[in-house]
């Protein structure tokens, strides 16, 4: 009776020893792909019978039930985190419990361009294929609102930049996250702006930025081209900018701006209207910002595109007239 209590004891300590062998062997041993690399998703929420399960059907080769079992036994079960991955031969059921747990994700990226209006951000959003579409179908007041924006016009509230995210993530988090940047970028400038500037507000020198970055051809000269506004702004004068003339217009702009665009009244007719128009016309950048917080003293209430991507600069009307004479008229025939 001993000896076969000893026979069955050692049978279970050389069925434990096996099992934990072959539990070993699959922990450590790589897994067959589809393809390689291969990309999978998690999706937020699941569970690690679930995530097991996911694997499987995005083409890794592994056993569900064990990979669960060895979830449990390194106490990784509960810290899978949700998001796209990448993995490549070599990958181990060890190896990928520990990049889900990282959330070690593969990322894609977008870049937001400075000078796109919203209209233009929101199709950069709607067509890349690696963001999750949740703003579609939207209303900008309502995108607004899902974000926590606590403003009521979209233009001008996003940082134009490159984005990282993980594939699969929201538009609306990266939404979310370029208002955060923009708000902390404007506060930030606004901090440090020059005095006697003809601004109320922090909202106000976004609106002149906006319009800056718009008629910014050559780096170079956007500090000048800030100074004319200012100036204008100081004395009254009217900003006679076309590209708020064209925001104004909307997607009914055809890209040829007729002298009749130039004279109806719009509340973004600069020709019209005196001072700012009521919101920004496009994401100014950090330069842009800068420029028309910090603009240099000049004595310029003019300036011309040359045809080279510079402008020229001008003090008096008569001197304006004579740099359109040189670089506009010659320009058609």
């Amino acid at each position: 009776m001993k000896r076969l209590f000893f026979i069955v004891l050692a049978l279970a300590f050389t069925g434990v020893v096996g099992f934990i062998g072959m539990f070993a062997w699959f922990a450590y041993s790589p897994v067959a792909l589809r393809h390689s690399p291969l990309d999978f998703t998690i999706e937020p929420g699941s569970g690690m019978r679930q995530v097991a399960r996911q694997l499987t059907e995005a083409g890794i080769d592994t056993w569900p039930p064990a990979l669960v079992l060895l979830a449990r036994v390194t106490r990784q079960a509960n810290g899978i985190k949700a998001g796209s991955y990448e993995v490549e031969t070599g990958v181990t059921p060890l190896s990928l419990l520990d990049k889900l747990t990282r959330g070690d994700t593969s990322q894609a990226e977008l870049a937001l361009i400075e000078g796109w209006n919203f209209r233009q951000f929101r199709a950069a959003l709607d067509r890349h294929p690696d963001l999750r579409h949740d703003s579609t179908g939207l209303s900008d007041s309502e995108l607004l609102a899902r974000i926590g924006a606590d403003v009521t016009h979209p233009e001008g509230q996003f940082f134009p930049d490159t984005y990282l995210f993980a594939r699969r993530s929201s538009d609306l988090d990266l939404l979310r996250r370029a208002h955060h940047q923009q708000r902390k970028v404007v506060q930030r400038e606004w901090e440090k702006r020059s005095e006697g500037l003809p601004f109320r507000t922090a909202y106000e020198a976004l609106i002149l930025a906006s319009i800056v970055e718009k008629e910014t051809g050559q780096a170079s000269d956007r500090p000048l081209i800030a100074s004319v506004f200012i100036n204008r702004l100081r004395s009254g004068m009217l900003l006679q900018t076309d590209p708020t003339v064209i925001y104004g217009l909307g997607p009914a702009f055809d890209g040829d701006l007729r002298k009749r665009d130039l004279t109806t009244d719009t509340p973004y007719n600069t020709y019209t209207r005196p001072g700012l128009p009521p919101t920004p016309i496009s994401m100014p950048g950090v330069a842009a910002l800068r420029a028309a917080l910090s603009p240099p003293s000049t004595e310029y209430f003019y300036f011309v595109a040359k045809g080279d991507g510079s402008s020229s600069f001008s003090r008096t009307l008569a001197e304006h007239n004579r740099a359109v004479a040189r670089y506009i008229r010659k320009q058609q025939p």
